[in-house]
């Protein structure tokens, strides 16, 4: 992980994949110090425990990352209520839509809007403002898809500190036209990517 962070360690932010069984205290470490500039985001993918997450939390706020996506499954996500969180956590399968919103208050400070999660683009931004005016940030991601899935998602990005609308890049291949991406940049669609 660390060989690939280094690799990357001139983008302004990576988001790392954890959520192994061991390990991954030392992997968050490595992965600091392989990109030392980096805002740092530790997605655990619903893999830590209530037995290891505050490890796992104080060792993400030594190395200073950003924030923690989805530490635990979203089942058993309360135990968050009762314990120290020195960075911010953000909701994933944790969170769906607007009826989803509720319940997280109090357990998380942003959440993750994915627009396969919603059903679209309307509940999407509806959730984006329900969101915002119980105090929650916003992150705008996505699942593996082409560049016309992702492309609705882009009006949602100007709302939020992160955007991870890789989807296409995870690709062997996107569709044509697709959207342009830059480095860490993904730009705005052409019209012709409508078709």
């Amino acid at each position: 992980m660390a060989e690939a962070a280094a690799k990357a360690a001139e983008r302004p932010i990576l988001k790392v994949k954890f959520g192994a069984p061991d390990g991954d205290i030392e992997r968050v470490r490595a992965v600091r110090r392989a990109a030392p500039q980096a805002t740092l985001i530790a997605d655990a993918n619903e893999g830590w425990t209530e037995e290891n997450l505050e490890q796992h939390l104080a060792a993400c706020a030594d190395e200073g990352y950003g924030l923690v996506e989805q530490p635990l499954p979203a089942k058993a996500d309360g135990f968050l209520s009762r314990i120290s969180r020195p960075v911010p956590i953000l909701a994933d399968e944790s969170v769906h839509d607007r009826a989803s919103l509720d319940r997280l208050v109090g357990l998380y400070e942003i959440i993750n809007i994915k627009l396969d999660k919603t059903g679209g683009l309307t509940e999407a931004l509806a959730l984006a403002d329900a969101a915002e005016a119980k105090g929650f940030s916003l992150m705008i991601g996505c699942m593996v898809g082409t560049s016309l899935a992702m492309a609705p998602a882009l009006v949602l990005a100007p709302r939020a500190r992160f955007v991870d609308l890789d989807g296409p890049l995870l690709l062997a291949k996107d569709r044509e036209p697709g959207l342009r991406y830059e480095g860490s940049i993904v730009y705005p669609p052409e019209p012709v990517l409508w078709g």
